[in-house]
């Protein structure tokens, strides 16, 4: 049998995710049993000053940068570059195949964030589990994007310490391939890729049919993707999002976007402008209907309008129990500056999204299953996670102060 079709046979039924301390200690073994191949060393520190790692396997003149946690709620990737990084270093057929190659294997870039999310991943992985022990952190503390950006009237140049120590392999190692590896939460695999391959569409298209997983047909992630095949989109920038918010609204797109920078991709073609990037979107919960392309009853304007009426709803709910308690509040927690910048960040987007979604051609048609799937449920089972980070917040306020209010509220959400 092929190397490489082993391998993929050979990936074990995993039944849990690992730490940052696990995934380290694992890198740290690898490279103490396979001296003569690979090496463990840090490449930066997080924002708390834990060390961020990297793990370089071969000797090779190609770079290829794969890092796990770009967002700290997202650890499948984390996984994968485990049992990636142990077959490079010890299956000789397979590492041959990757011919004058070096990898650099961050797998854990955000591990500051990845912690405050360990505590669903031992599980039980229930979306509910999931949500109350999540985090995700404000859009301008975020690895994936933070690299700096000069564009029109947007100047955003303050990566965080963790996107400073991925520009430093870039910078160095001039990657050929980037992989940086996301993961979605509810409704089917997608992939984002920096220009159209139609040569990949099928190879991505037998990896999650091979394994029983739905593609996401539904709603693209925003409304700007370009779509290069099913469930294949164009690598979204920053620069997109400026171009989107400067046709659809009267306000400086750069004061929407705020603090936030760009992508790794955009960061890497800064030094390789031929390099390749990928993103694989894998949900942790997925169901058929989201790529059921049968068509409704329902205009897809409706149900895109209702859906952002109804995020619009989430939010002042949220408002309404969080920010009675703003001032008694005593931790400045990394979920308390999460919350506070989703709240204004929505306050800013929406009303754009809005007023897309009012005027936008295509959506006069009918809507499918898929994209009233995703309008509904999938929307839906998103917008719980921001009460998951208020009941947190809450509750570490009740055990610091005592105060029974925060106990109360926690106890609504």
């Amino acid at each position: 049998m092929d190397a490489i079709k082993q391998v993929i046979k050979n990936v074990p039924e995993y039944t849990f995710f690992k730490t940052v301390d696990e995934l380290n200690e694992s890198s740290r073994e690898l490279a103490e049993k396979h001296p003569d191949i690979a090496s463990f060393y840090q490449v930066g520190n997080s924002m708390a000053g834990d060390p961020i790692y990297c793990l370089k396997i071969g000797k090779g003149s190609k770079a290829i940068l794969l890092y796990g946690f770009p967002h700290p709620n997202e650890p499948i990737g984390s996984m994968m570059l485990d049992y990636l990084s142990w077959q490079l270093a010890e299956n000789e057929a397979f590492r041959n195949r990757f011919e004058d190659v070096s990898w650099y294997i961050v797998k854990a870039a955000d591990n500051d964030g990845a912690k405050l999310n360990e505590g669903w991943f031992k599980g039980p992985y229930t979306p509910l589990n999931y949500a109350l022990n999540f985090y995700r952190p404000a859009g301008y503390q975020q690895v994936e994007w933070t690299f700096p950006i000069k564009y029109k009237t947007l100047d955003n140049n303050d990566p965080i310490p963790e996107t400073k120590a991925l520009m430093k392999i870039i910078e160095e190692v001039k990657p050929v391939f980037i992989y940086s590896l996301h993961n979605a939460g509810f409704g089917g695999v997608y992939n984002y890729i920096s220009e159209d391959a139609p040569i990949l569409y099928p190879i991505f298209e037998k990896a999650y049919t091979d394994l029983d997983i739905p593609a996401a047909l539904g709603e693209p992630e925003m409304p700007y993707a370009v779509k290069f095949a099913d469930a294949v989109y164009k690598m979204p920038t920053t620069v997109d999002t400026y171009e989107f918010y400067a046709a659809n609204s009267d306000k400086d797109p750069a004061e929407i976007i705020g603090k936030s920078g760009t992508c790794s991709y955009d960061y890497g073609r800064l030094f390789n402008e031929k390099v390749f990037e990928l993103v694989c979107e894998v949900p942790y919960y997925y169901n058929p209907k989201i790529e059921d392309l049968s068509l409704t009853e329902f205009v897809r304007r409706d149900l895109v309008l209702a859906n952002l009426e109804n995020m619009k709803s989430n939010y002042q709910k949220i408002k309404d129990i969080y920010f009675p308690l703003k001032e008694k509040i005593v931790i400045e927690s990394p979920l308390k500056t999460a919350l506070d910048h989703f709240i204004e960040s929505a306050d800013k987007h929406l009303p754009v999204q809005e007023n897309w979604a009012k005027t936008a051609k295509e959506l006069d048609a009918r809507a499918t299953v898929a994209e009233a799937f995703d309008n509904g449920p999938v929307s839906k089972t998103y917008k719980m996670l921001m009460w998951g980070m208020l009941r947190r917040i809450l509750l570490l306020n009740f055990e610091k102060t005592g105060e029974c209010e925060f106990k109360e509220a926690a106890e609504k959400v």
